[in-house]
């Protein structure tokens, strides 16, 4: 019997996009009853609709009986709007958790003052169970919220828990925006092919398929990053030439420390 499965109480989930649905969808594959969830949003994509109806979990009705967790995914500049509304649904034994990018803790507890808080920050892999969530708690949060937010949150990949929240911006530009970087060098290592020579259509699917079965292998294996790296490099071949430009003075590791501080510091000026 799964966590989720012998949950006692609602999981009320207020925002029903891609991440909201993404997690709804977990919390279904992972045991939770369908008759134990409550769905607010005032128009979900059709996706999430047909969900909604396969499951007979109807849209936007209050949750029957105490809301064990109250799971905020709605966008975070309608937050100042949204949250004093859903205040109502939570009390002293709920677990509130925010998956807002830069919403922090004090925010949120000004709506939530007597509630466990968990401020949260999953990635889009969740989409298909293999994302990665890091989530720091607030003083009111004890062992019982974490496990609860733990069991919610890992339906779609790991969860690693932090105790400052001060790394959730760093966490932010790490993970949850990286997808986007891992994309790019699928899209310009595409270009790159075609400024070879080789056809738009062989060089997009020669780099997307390359991206994704090196991040299979990287998931699968027990090998840190650098020493599968090594394993493909001959000496003096062509992956070492290659090599030689992107860890070079310019290369890959200048850029990526540049790009993850300036998302670090834009996470900061957003949170205020």
């Amino acid at each position: 019997m799964s966590a989720l499965s012998a949950l006692r109480g609602s999981v009320m989930l207020a925002g029903a996009g891609k991440m909201g649905g993404a997690l709804l969808e977990g919390w279904l594959k992972a045991g939770l009853p369908a008759s134990q969830v409550a769905v607010r949003d005032p128009g979900p994509p059709p996706e999430i609709l047909s969900l909604l109806s396969a499951n007979k979990i109807p849209l936007n009705q209050n949750p029957s009986g105490e809301v064990a967790a109250l799971i905020l995914a709605v966008k975070p500049q309608v937050a100042p709007e949204v949250l004093p509304a859903l205040s109502q649904f939570a009390g002293a034994d709920t677990a509130v958790i925010s998956i807002m990018a830069g919403r922090t803790i004090s925010f949120l507890e000004q709506s939530f003052p007597a509630s466990a808080v968990v401020r949260t920050i999953p990635n889009t892999p969740a989409a298909i169970g293999r994302g990665i969530t890091v989530a720091v708690p607030n003083a009111r949060a004890d062992e019982k919220a974490r496990a609860l937010t733990d069991a919610l949150l890992r339906s779609t990949g790991p969860v690693e828990w932090i105790d400052d929240e001060n790394l959730m911006d760093a966490a932010t530009a790490v993970s949850g925006s990286g997808p986007a970087y891992v994309f790019l060098l699928a899209e310009m290592l595409a270009h790159a092919g075609e400024k070879a020579g080789l056809s738009k259509e062989l060089a997009a699917k020669l780099a997307r398929e390359t991206v994704a079965g090196a991040g299979e292998l990287l998931y699968r294996s027990e090998l840190p990053a650098s020493k599968l790296r090594e394993n493909v490099t001959s000496p003096n071949g062509t992956t070492a030439a290659a090599l030689k430009i992107l860890m070079g003075e310019a290369g890959f590791e200048k850029l990526f420390e540049e790009a993850v501080a300036a998302a670090t510091k834009r996470g900061k000026e957003l949170a205020g």
